[in-house]
């Protein structure tokens, strides 16, 4: 059974729901805390959303010195698939393993709503049980959640496909061309603002656009690397 290790930050907040996520699509979920110094035997890792150290400095930015993360970032450079979460998203930029920077959004305040989202890759690690240009709808919950780049980084990143996620409807942060995701060039580090572990379950998630999987276009991401890494997916759970 495919392992994937969810990393506990002090101040992460959604690392329970990110494990149970794991194993809804049928992987086993692996804790890890900030200051292991090993991966447990993961085949790929999480990291969630919440206030890793309490956001100071900047977000993410001694989350990125955390010793767990010296062999993240080793693995994920050796193709470990990674998935950052909001927070998580925050720490890959500030380890460099994704480029730009989040910063506060664009209205100043807490943004919290069903949002829907554009597949652009469906290539990555993590991507690869959606279809290009399908929408989705995934819960949004941030404060520092604008995606900023130089724009010569940018026009890279869409000039090789790497945007992975686009914001349908509206722009909820103020993330330069609508960017809600993006993925590394060899597409096994993603890293997205809304929460796909909050959209697992039926009668538990905004319904997507298309009425199907209700409540379950998060799952998704979680069975995609279960595919990419073991080229199955187990039984019982939506193909």
């Amino acid at each position: 059974m495919l392992r994937i290790g969810v990393v506990t930050f002090p101040g992460t907040l959604d690392d329970r729901d990110a494990l149970r996520a794991v194993r809804l699509a049928g992987a086993e979920g692996v804790p890890l805390w900030h200051a292991d110094r090993s991966l447990r035997g993961a085949d790929a890792v999480v990291l969630p959303g919440g206030f890793s150290y309490g956001d100071y400095l900047r977000v993410g930015a001694i989350a990125r010195f955390a010793p767990v993360m010296e062999l993240i970032v080793d693995a994920a450079r050796a193709g470990m698939p990674v998935l950052g979460i909001c927070n998580g998203f925050q720490v890959l930029t500030e380890s460099h393993l994704l480029p730009g920077a989040m910063v506060k959004n664009d209205r100043r305040t807490f943004v919290c709503r069903e949002q829907p989202l554009r597949v652009e890759n469906t290539t990555t690690a993590w991507t690869a049980d959606f279809h290009p240009g399908e929408q989705i709808v995934i819960p949004l919950k941030n404060q520092e959640g604008r995606f900023q780049a130089p724009r010569a980084v940018v026009d890279q990143l869409e000039a090789e496909g790497r945007v992975v996620f686009r914001y349908q409807d509206c722009n909820p942060n103020g993330s330069i061309a609508d960017i809600a995701g993006i993925t590394n060039e060899a597409g096994n580090v993603v890293g997205l603002m809304p929460h796909p572990e909050h959209a697992v379950e039926v009668g538990f998630g905004p319904d997507s656009a298309a009425g199907r999987r209700a409540g379950q276009d998060g799952l998704r991401f979680f069975t995609s690397v279960i595919r990419r890494v073991t080229g199955t997916i187990p039984a019982g759970v939506p193909a």
